[in-house]
């Protein structure tokens, strides 16, 4: 089913769902920083400094970036990348446009609240990764790729937040990472990607009637005809 069938109803009320979701979860960040009398759970304190308030989310983007390319070449070169793919393609249907661009933005910033900015300084990052990871377990033993993922980059972001001191790094990176990643899964779907290059392709070509000549033996249209002779042969009449 397109993802244009969706009324705009429907979309409106998952859109609700994944606010209030996510929204939960930074509510839950902000009353774990509040139990430790941390008013401001978006910056460490000595660390953050104005220069890296404008640097982070610069670059966030970068390793968004980085992150995304090494997810497409995982795609094109590994056949659990491509199952992998394919099971979210079927376990998230069809999105629209609106309704990636509300995941991508609400994921990012309610579970960096809770996990780098509540969980982290509480826990310590390894350990903060380890649930973030925990909480990105899917159905089945094809997602225990993401599953790991989830752990190296809560690692990352983790790291991500001590070095530069503010979430504007990790926000920015795991939103870049959803949007260009939910889009792509969203809008490809691989086994159609693949029939078609089978159908272009100069094997596939060469078996269809269409590209195959209709006489083995060329015409010479520049000799003329002359009756046939010799034994066995009958003459033109």
């Amino acid at each position: 089913m397109d993802s244009s069938s969706y009324s705009e109803p429907q979309t409106m009320s998952r859109s609700r769902l994944v606010f209030g979701l996510y929204g939960a979860l930074a509510i839950i960040a902000l009353l774990i920083s509040a139990g430790r009398e941390d008013v401001d759970i978006y910056r460490i304190a000595g660390t953050s400094t104005a220069l890296w308030l404008g640097l982070s989310p610069i670059i966030g983007v970068a390793t968004g970036i980085v992150v995304v390319l090494l997810s497409r070449m995982a795609v094109r070169r590994f056949r659990w990348a491509q199952a992998l793919h394919q099971d979210f393609r079927s376990l998230l249907g069809p999105l629209t446009s609106r309704e990636i661009l509300v995941l991508a933005l609400a994921s990012s910033i309610g579970e960096e609240l809770l996990f780098r900015g509540a969980l982290q300084p509480w826990f310590g990052i390894w350990p903060q990764a380890l649930i973030f990871a925990l909480l990105h377990i899917g159905p089945n033993r094809g997602f225990l790729p993401w599953t790991l993922s989830a752990f190296i980059l809560g690692v990352a972001f983790g790291y991500m937040f001590e070095w530069t001191g503010d979430l504007g790094g990790p926000i920015v990176a795991h939103f870049t990472i959803n949007y260009l990643n939910l889009r792509y899964i969203v809008r490809n779907d691989l086994k159609e990607l693949r029939a078609t290059r089978k159908a272009t392709t100069p094997r596939a070509q060469s078996i269809n009637p269409e590209f195959q000549h209709t006489s083995a033996t060329p015409v010479d249209n520049d000799k003329p005809d002359r009756p046939a002779s010799g034994p066995g042969t009958a003459p033109h009449t």
